[in-house]
């Protein structure tokens, strides 16, 4: 038989082909730019910004577990977040003295700045687990909102998480409140997969929310909404039938066995013999909430540090919105504050996702996953009395990053060309912000440099500026008569800042520069509002800190 040689490619037969191959490793290569920016992004902030208030109490909780074995300090927190800011530690030579009595905050200040170590270089070890955790998580959003609407659409889902403000600001801190979110989402996408292989995924995401649970306390209205979401898929994955629905409780109680697991695992990781004291300042906590924190299936600790957080939820803060100083929880703080600092794009994309999720047939099954956890969970903080910002709803921005994915489904070429139009409006907004990403606000509310006006504490101002405002003062006012109130956990003479107290000396005797934290002058009463009214605002400082001169 003869064989018949094979017709030569053409130009036109070749183009399908070459766009195939490019195709492999475009989508890599572009999921590694929006990752690789906001890594840039998250090492700078860290590099560059001095601890904020949280910041030394877990990095002092975390080198103590690892050195002492013991749950001593901030017990108000589940051990898994601090071991993984210990992660960062372990080979760095941190330690702190074993004969130490003071409490949480000092214990941070003794081991940064009393210690002998380089606070600097502490802070960027601690923080750098974390800034892992957040690309990871990224790459979790990109995952799961693939799964639902494919490919494109867990570009954009992307794009939104790795260009979000508020996602980038805590991502690069030593805190707690990125990891919590994160696991939480992780073990929503997993129930999600359950739906075609429930008995691979259903058990692993039991394990993530273990792991949220044992990051922070916030995580626990989470865990009847993720059983039922495993419930749920169990039952779609298993037939719809009573049996299914069987099999799906069956799954659920495993899940949350291996949850109960994880958290009695992390706090066995710091102490094998669980040599607990309850701490004095532990607030008796009776009724339903005493009743909860007993009946749980978690450790001592848990139970005592879920008390100590019932305590800050009974106290009476202040709060700062819209430049009004008030006194007592809000319950629209949160969304007046998301409004303020998240990118106009992504809540214009938000909210069409959102309601493109409910609407369309073929994505309505995702709903319950993508919406539901995120409104309960904004819903109970929501509730609480803490308005000190939006970290406490980071499931907003995280969450709905996967939502906003539904948009590229919609078979409009208008609908499509808005959505990347909008994304590209918050990868400029964002950009335009670096690094000060923790005083962002969007540009309907005048930008970073106006979010004071509107907002305070970790909105704004955390502590985070004192070396910037060291290094300030030694460029344009060496020499000058300093006097400051900073808000914050650093130490100004560390960093060559001497200054004194303007409270403590009649007004008349204060002239000079004025330097005040943001956050002390949105909530500034008494003498120290008097001295703010009667000086001259000549600077700022990484929007979060005011210098005047008197």
């Amino acid at each position: 038989m003869t064989k018949t040689a094979a017709p030569p490619a053409t130009a036109t037969g070749r183009a399908p082909l070459l766009l195939a191959r490019h195709r492999r490793w475009l989508y890599p290569l572009v999921v590694a730019l929006i990752l690789g920016q906001m890594a840039v992004a998250m090492v700078t902030a860290a590099v560059q910004q001095t601890p904020t208030i949280d910041e030394p109490v877990y990095v002092g909780t975390a080198v103590w577990q690892l050195q002492e074995h013991s749950l001593r300090y901030n017990p108000e927190h589940p051990p898994l977040g601090k071991l993984l800011i210990g992660a960062g530690l372990a080979f760095s030579g941190a330690e702190v003295d074993p004969e130490f009595q003071g409490d949480q905050g000092a214990l941070g200040r003794h081991l940064l700045y009393e210690s002998g170590h380089d606070p600097w270089r502490l802070m960027l070890l601690a923080r750098l687990p974390v800034i892992l955790l957040t690309l990871l998580f990224g790459l979790v959003v990109l995952a799961f909102a693939r799964d639902v609407t494919g490919a494109v659409g867990g570009l954009v889902a992307l794009a939104l998480y790795a260009f979000s403000p508020d996602v980038i600001a805590h991502g690069s801190l030593a805190t707690l409140d990125v990891p919590v979110v994160g696991f939480l989402l992780t073990s929503v996408w997993l129930a999600w997969r359950a739906r075609r292989r429930p008995w691979l995924y259903a058990p692993l995401s039991g394990l993530a929310l273990g792991a949220a649970l044992a990051t922070k306390m916030s995580a626990l209205p989470a865990v009847p909404v993720l059983l039922l979401l495993i419930l749920l898929s169990v039952w779609s994955a298993s037939g719809r039938t009573w049996r299914a629905a069987a099999l799906g409780v069956a799954a659920g109680a495993g899940a949350a066995l291996l949850a109960v697991a994880v958290v009695w695992g992390s706090y066995l990781a710091v102490d094998p013999h669980l040599a607990w004291t309850p701490p004095p300042d532990a607030p008796a906590s009776g009724g339903p909430r005493g009743l909860a924190a007993r009946l749980l299936p978690f450790p001592e600790p848990y139970a005592d540090g879920l008390r100590m957080q019932f305590g800050f939820e009974d106290s009476r803060w202040s709060g700062f919105l819209f430049g009004e100083l008030y006194s007592g929880g809000r319950w629209y703080y949160l969304p007046a504050a998301l409004l303020v600092k998240s990118p106009l794009g992504a809540i214009v994309l938000w909210l069409a996702g959102a309601t493109t999720l409910l609407a369309a047939p073929r994505l309505r099954a995702a709903a319950p996953y993508v919406l539901v956890p995120a409104a309960v969970l904004l819903g109970v903080a929501m509730t609480g009395a803490r308005d000190f910002g939006t970290r406490y709803a980071l499931v907003v921005p995280v969450f709905l990053a996967v939502a906003a994915a539904a948009v590229v489904t919609v078979r409009l070429r208008w609908v499509r060309i808005g959505a990347a139009a909008l994304v590209a409006l918050v990868a400029v907004s964002s950009l335009r912000t670096f690094p000060y990403y923790l005083p962002y606000s969007n540009e309907a509310f005048g930008g970073p440099a106006r979010t004071h006006e509107h907002l305070h504490d970790s909105n704004v101002d955390w502590g985070q500026d004192l070396g910037r405002l060291a290094d300030r003062l030694r460029a344009r006012y060496a020499g000058e008569r300093i006097w400051l109130v900073y808000k914050g956990s650093g130490v100004p003479s560390w960093y060559g800042i001497e200054a004194a107290d303007p409270l403590a000396v009649p007004a008349g005797e204060v002239r000079g520069l004025l330097v005040v934290s943001d956050s002390s002058v949105a909530k500034a009463t008494g003498p120290l509002a008097e001295l703010i009214r009667t000086s001259e605002p000549i600077d700022s400082v990484g929007h979060s800190i005011t210098i005047y001169r008197r």
